[in-house]
């Protein structure tokens, strides 16, 4: 029998959920009706349970930040396995989609060494925060599964689907979001296994089982954040139902052509030592005080590639198909000139919907569908006002490139 630790706030909604792992009941232990199981997570099973070591990671926007469903999950592998040695990676950034994940994947995660299981959630910000189309949200969905398996071949993947009231609306509707679909695409292709909660949500709201108000909006409450995690070990447990072969082994699956070969398989940053500022560009903390609109707390102290002088230029080279840049954009941020290669000067606004009071992240590209070769790229600082009538600005975290 396991037993529930006091570890977490969330610990009491959390104590339910480990009576699955000691249940001999079938039907508690089966696959959750909203569920593809496309892994039998042997892998990581055998890591957890043989060799008592395991990196979990997690990636996502603030769903996957907050003290939600990724500790609860957490919580149960701890509680699952707890002679293992766990290590967890979180990498949940508030109001990031999964372009920004694809590019901060290698730094955020991959850099802590091989993965066992990554959990990926997207979904909601590749709706809402950036609108992205079916090719846009299904090349980071690619970006983050393709660049995980290529760095961690056995590695196990879980994507679930949070929703928000739109999404949510489609789906009452008979209609599959952009992005869901989108990912369950890659998903699909990559073998990667699938926690369709903005449908289970669906269901249970239209069986008079839950209201969207019980469930806690687009930021679950802890009761609704149960309900992915439930979804997530009952799938887990549906899998290790059987004792473990004495003779199983690791393997891992043939890396499948991608889906589209413009998707962002080796996004990273480019260093900040190739960069070539020219006279007006700075790398520096800036001054927030003196800086219309908030900030959060994990930028207000990082030094960033600065620039309040219209005209001044930056250059640099890189090898890759696609490039932009990570950065924070607010009421001040100002519109990018850019030219690549020997190509044609073209503008960039920065500016987002979120940015009139704060600094928003986000990650642009200037481009994504370019030859896989080197190339240069030169960025200029338009005299043009920001959107909010302000003198223009540029406050960029990192360029990317894939």
């Amino acid at each position: 029998m396991l037993h529930l630790k006091p570890l977490l706030p969330l610990g009491r909604v959390v104590l339910i959920l480990f009576a699955i792992a000691s249940s001999g009941n079938s039907e508690e232990r089966a696959l959750p009706a909203n569920v593809v199981q496309r892994s039998d997570f042997n892998n990581s099973r055998i890591s957890f349970e043989r060799d008592q070591v395991g990196h979990v990671a997690f990636i996502g926007g603030s769903i996957t930040e907050m003290n939600g469903y990724r500790p609860m999950v957490m919580e149960y592998l701890i509680q699952r396995f707890p002679d293992t040695k766990f290590t967890f990676t979180d990498a949940g950034i508030s109001s990031t989609c999964s372009t920004a994940g694809a590019f901060r994947l290698r730094n955020d995660v991959l850099v802590h060494g091989k993965v066992d299981l990554l959990f990926i959630e997207f979904a909601v910000n590749d709706d809402q925060d950036a609108a992205h189309s079916l090719e846009q949200a299904r090349r980071g969905m690619e970006g983050l599964i393709r660049h995980t398996l290529q760095h961690s071949p056995m590695a196990e993947i879980v994507v679930t689907y949070f929703v928000n009231p739109e999404m949510l609306e489609k789906l009452q509707r008979g209609e599959t979001p952009v992005s869901i679909q989108a990912h369950e695409s890659v998903a699909e292709h990559y073998g990667a296994t699938t926690i369709h909660l903005a449908q289970e949500v669906a269901d249970r709201i239209a069986e008079k089982k839950l209201t969207w108000k019980q469930y806690g909006g687009v930021h679950p409450a802890p009761s609704g954040n149960a309900i992915p995690t439930s979804m997530i070990a009952k799938t887990l447990e549906s899998a290790w139902a059987n004792e473990l072969p004495a003779n199983a082994k690791q393997t891992a699956e043939k890396l499948p052509e991608p889906l589209d070969p413009q998707s962002y398989t080796s996004g990273d940053y480019v260093p900040r030592k190739d960069l070539k500022l020219g006279p007006g560009w700075n790398i520096q903390i800036p001054d927030w005080k003196t800086i219309e609109g908030s900030v959060r707390g994990r930028h207000q102290n990082r030094e960033l590639i600065t620039c309040t002088v219209p005209g001044s230029e930056l250059s640099f080279s890189f090898t890759g198909s696609a490039v932009g840049i990570e950065c924070v954009a607010g009421p001040d941020a100002g519109t990018l000139e850019y030219k690549i290669d020997s190509g044609d000067w073209q503008e960039l606004n920065l500016s987002h919907h979120y940015s009139k009071g704060l600094h928003y992240p986000r990650t642009v590209l200037f481009d994504d569908q370019l030859e896989n070769v080197k190339h240069s790229i030169t960025i200029r600082l338009s005299s043009k006002e920001s959107d909010y009538g302000l003198k223009p600005a540029v406050r960029i975290l990192n360029f990317v490139a894939n």
